[in-house]
């Protein structure tokens, strides 16, 4: 399959799915029980025309359909429109939050790569008491719920021992990579686990291959047969869980930067949840399924020149 082709067709089927998403994202928030006019008018009483003038506004007596119609057309002009509860428009909303979010995540996700391919190649490698040390390790981290690990990480590192700051984002370049490291390890603490094990099992798997023992038998030196023959022929499985990775990254900033009160799009969504800002969930939710799919057609373009055997279009199989 040519490039070009490979590319359309993802497009449009990101396209349907998008579609399909919205849908279903937009539809979702209204089975939800509650009325967001009561939580514009914050528990207090109303007339009955306070409140159609509410649902006027907002066009929320009108059928589901014409709604979701004029919602999705607004959002393919770059309009995720105004938001209920803070009466600012949801991308001015977006804007003032995404740079906390997106550098905790890619915190995160340096952590993941740096420390789990780390921990996965010295398992493979050493073996014995170390891989039985990491494999523990691993295991523990991977059952460690996000927001478990964020209660130990501040009541170790910020109440005990006082060395990082339990909650904030901080302003600045240094405040902000100091305020956001505890809530990197507590959303990336899982991923490292399991990047781990996968890596590991991956080059385990490769090592037990024929022209693994074809490079030692001709004197090849260890480092170079596990770098260039072992890990090199691993990467193809760990690229495909890069999809993974980022949409667990995504979705656990809900509940670490609810935690540690970080102001990101996670406890925006979160606290949007809550009083039924119907815009900012229904832009936040859109946004986190568009990225996941972005990322994995990355991964699909990328997949063939990390492993020759794999052909575009085909995640893991070899031709």
């Amino acid at each position: 399959m040519t490039f070009l082709r490979f590319a359309l067709r993802r497009l449009a089927e990101m396209a349907a799915t998008l579609l399909a998403a919205s849908f279903l994202i937009f539809g979702a928030m209204y089975l939800a029980p509650g009325n967001p006019a009561s939580f514009l008018l914050s528990g207090r009483s109303a007339s009955p025309e306070a409140f159609r003038a509410i649902n006027a506004q907002y066009h929320l007596n009108d059928p589901f359909w014409q709604q979701y119609l004029r919602w999705l057309g607004q959002v393919l002009r770059g309009d995720f429109g105004r938001s209920i509860e803070y009466r600012t428009p949801v991308s001015t909303l977006l804007a003032s939050r995404l740079p906390s979010t997106l550098l905790l995540v890619a915190m995160a996700l340096a952590l993941v790569v740096v420390i789990g391919l780390a921990l996965g190649w010295t398992g493979a490698v050493r073996g014995g008491a170390t891989d039985s040390t990491i494999l523990v390790a691993t295991t523990f981290a991977v059952g460690t719920p996000s927001f478990v690990a964020a209660v130990l990480l501040q009541g170790l590192f910020s109440v005990k021992l006082g060395w990082f700051p339990s909650s904030g984002t901080g302003s600045g370049p240094a405040s902000m990579l100091w305020h956001l490291t505890l809530p990197a390890l507590a959303l990336a603490h899982y991923l490292i686990g399991m990047l781990a094990r996968v890596t590991r099992s991956a080059m385990l798997e490769v090592m037990g291959h024929e022209h693994v023992t074809v490079a030692r038998s001709r004197g090849v030196p260890e480092r170079a047969v596990i770098r260039r023959h072992v890990f090199r022929n691993t990467l193809g499985t760990v690229l495909t869980m890069g999809g993974l990775i980022v949409s667990t990254l995504l979705i656990c900033t809900v509940l670490v930067e609810t935690a540690f009160s970080v102001n990101g799009v996670g406890q925006l969504l979160d606290l949007s949840t809550t009083t039924k800002d119907f815009p900012v969930v229904q832009a936040i939710s859109l946004i986190i399924v568009a990225i996941f799919m972005i990322v994995n057609f990355l991964v699909d373009l990328l997949l063939p020149l990390v492993d020759p055997r794999v052909t575009l279009g085909t995640r893991g199989g070899a031709v």
